[in-house]
Formats: structure tokens, sequence, C-alpha cells
């Protein structure tokens, strides 16, 4: 497992290619269903893996929606 690194939201939007504002709308929850694009693209900035971004409790009590 990674070590914990505190990182700016502003550096990540930047190395993710990502403006701020998207960074920002997913981590308030604004946007209810963030693109995999953007993940994806975070993901690669912060040099992970897709499968460890989602590897967190973190995602362990969200419900699962059907629409």
């Amino acid at each position: 497992m990674r070590e914990k690194v505190y990182i700016a939201i502003n550096v990540v939007a930047n190395i993710a290619g990502i403006p701020p504002s998207t960074l920002y709308s997913m981590l308030n929850e604004k946007s209810k269903n963030p693109g995999v694009a953007s993940i994806k693209k975070i993901c690669e900035g912060l040099e992970i893996s897709i499968r460890e971004f989602f590897d967190s409790d973190l995602f362990d009590d969200l419900e699962q929606e059907i629409k």
C-alpha cells in the first residue's frame, strides 16, 4: 500500500490536466457522477491505477443506485 500524501487540490488538477473547478465539484459532491475520463486523468497524474483509487474504505458504505 502506498503512503498517504497530502497535496493541494490545484496541484492535483494541474498535474491531471483538468480544471480545478472540476476537481472541486467532485470533492464537494456537486458532481454526483464524475466522468470516468476525469477520474482516469486524476489517477494518471497521481501515478496510481484506477483500481488503487477505488480501493478505499470510503467506497465500502456507498449504496449502488440503479436508474
